[in-house]
């Protein structure tokens, strides 16, 4: 049997599992892993771990495919904790691979060692490993990777002392084919498909898992041939549905009465590929009653934990493909199309009048990455998403954080389509580094900071909830162009309505990374 190191078995594995393009931050515990970088491999560097796994994540869910992500340690590990929380609710296959100090050195408690390493990163890791011996890292990689990518996905950790890379190893590298979707019990579809058939006014509501599993054209067909009315579940971090078809009824907000309200005029909703549901607030209304459920999802515990309703469990693509051919067309009139707002005339530089200038500016295929918590209603009302193929990418966790260096992983990955990042003042300025990677890499990207000079969305809830006065919301002051051109981005700043649509239209034409900083009004007056 030949001799070879742990780190050339590694790298063959790496190869075979096509993730060869590896984001990081490198620090002294990574260097043996780093040591020789081969021609075919690609590192993506950024200035902080967070920004790091933010990256790493929207790239991760532009390309529908696992990434790599090599940390410094347990510091390295602790500054992208944040971003590995977002990365675990939106489900993304990030195989976190982290430096340790030498075998040698761990007894005795060395600088950089990181104790108990694999329990650090816990709950939010689907696995997590530091391998008993050198000779266990490819195949604790290789199980990482099949745990991350299977069903439903989410980040793993593998935490690797640093002289095990140069170890030497005999045992063959073994690489398995990715695990592949489930389909449902047909016992399952074939009641949920007699629901659907006695129902007068059926509505479905779709999660992120339904473009995760590139499922939105079966989900519309599935809408089409019942004639449901079809929502958004709260906080989906996809779009999973175009927004401009004519059965779209809007966004479902996360709190139990108001979804009751909503979902009150049908006699069945069924929920694709989301909790029922995600809820934020509690204004008193206790449980509101809700119309009969079923629950298609991957996830045993978004199936476990519902409070009531019939649970499927599949894969979502083949689940729904299970669905529609079960059912047969119906003859029920469609619900009414949804009214939108009328476009705000631009008299301020309000977010409506972003959101709608800018609709009429992208391309059709844009990638938008959102981080304006303030603002997403008016989002919903103002920027349609009509892309049936990752056309809308947000946080599913709330930390903020991600958009900057989201938008930035997204036009890494799919440099064929425009990416544009539309950010508040606030979560821009926890990943505001990942400006210095798109200027490294050249990435056509447009960054749009929403400048509003608060924390808005938590000055609203404190109003909503009588907080009276709140310390920590007030900002401002920031020069987001100067931050951008110091870090080698193109950027200009607009504070005049009359500026705004030559403004955007000059950095969307722009084949530089550039950001434009919008000073707008005060943010609304209420999150939902």
């Amino acid at each position: 049997m030949i001799k070879r190191t742990v780190l050339d078995a590694t790298r063959e594995l790496l190869r075979e599992l096509g993730l060869t393009t590896v984001f990081g931050n490198p620090g002294t515990t990574e260097v043996p892993f780093l040591a020789d970088w081969p021609d075919d491999f690609y590192y993506i560097l950024g200035l902080q771990e967070s920004a790091v796994v933010a990256m790493a994540d929207a790239y991760s869910q532009a390309t529908r495919q696992a990434v790599l992500v090599n940390l410094h340690s347990a510091g390295g590990v602790g500054h992208g904790l944040g971003s590995l929380f977002t990365a675990y609710r939106n489900r993304t296959p990030l195989i976190i691979v982290a430096g340790q100090q030498n075998r040698a050195l761990l007894p005795h408690d060395p600088f950089l060692g990181a104790v108990d390493a694999a329990e650090f990163p816990k709950p939010y890791v689907k696995w997590s490993i530091e391998p008993a011996t050198a000779e266990d890292v490819p195949a604790a990689i290789a199980r990482a990777y099949h745990i991350a990518t299977q069903a439903p996905s989410g980040p793993v950790f593998v935490s690797v002392p640093a002289d095990d890379w140069t170890a030497t190893t005999e045992r063959p590298g073994i690489s398995r084919p990715r695990i592949r979707g489930f389909a449902p019990d047909p016992g399952a579809v074939e009641e949920l498909a007699a629901a659907l058939a006695a129902a007068e006014r059926p509505a479905f509501v779709v999660g992120s898992a339904v473009d995760q599993d590139t499922a939105v054209e079966e989900a519309v067909a599935l809408a089409e041939r019942v004639q449901a009315g079809v929502f958004v579940a709260p906080m989906s971090s996809r779009c999973s549905f175009p927004e401009n078809h004519a059965l779209f009824q809007g966004f479902l907000e996360p709190e139990r009465g108001s979804i009751s309200d909503k979902l009150a005029p049908y006699d069945l909703v069924v929920v694709l590929g989301a909790p029922a549901f995600t809820y934020h607030v509690d204004r008193g209304r206790g449980e509101a009653p809700l119309p009969p459920l079923f629950l298609l999802s991957d996830d045993e515990q978004i199936l476990a934990r519902a409070a009531e309703g019939t649970g499927i469990r599949a894969t979502l693509k083949l689940g729904i493909r299970a669905v529609l051919d079960a059912v047969a067309p119906s003859e029920r009139l469609a619900p009414s199309p949804r009214t939108r707002p009328a476009k705000p005339g631009g008299e301020k530089l309000t977010g409506e009048f972003v959101y709608s200038t800018l609709a009429d500016l992208l391309p059709d295929n844009a990638i938008v990455v959102e981080e304006a918590p303030s603002h997403r209603g008016v989002l919903h009302e103002h920027l349609p998403i009509t892309s049936t193929d990752t056309g809308f990418l947000t946080v599913a966790s709330g930390t903020l954080g991600y958009g900057v260096p989201g938008a930035v992983g997204a036009a890494l990955a799919r440099p064929d389509r425009k990416v544009v990042g539309v950010v508040g003042d606030g979560s821009s300025m926890y990943g505001i580094q990942a400006l210095w990677t798109a200027a490294r890499q050249e990435l056509p990207v447009t960054i749009v900071i929403l400048d509003n000079t608060e924390y808005a969305a938590v000055r609203i809830f404190g109003e909503s909830i009588d907080g009276g006065k709140l310390p920590g919301t007030s900002l401002g002051g920031i020069d987001f162009a100067a931050l951008a051109s110091s870090m080698g981005c193109q950027s200009v700043t607009i504070t005049e309505p009359s500026g705004l649509a030559a403004g955007l239209a000059a950095a969307l034409d722009d084949k530089r990374p550039t950001l434009v900083h919008i000073r707008v009004t005060s943010a609304e007056k209420s999150l939902y």
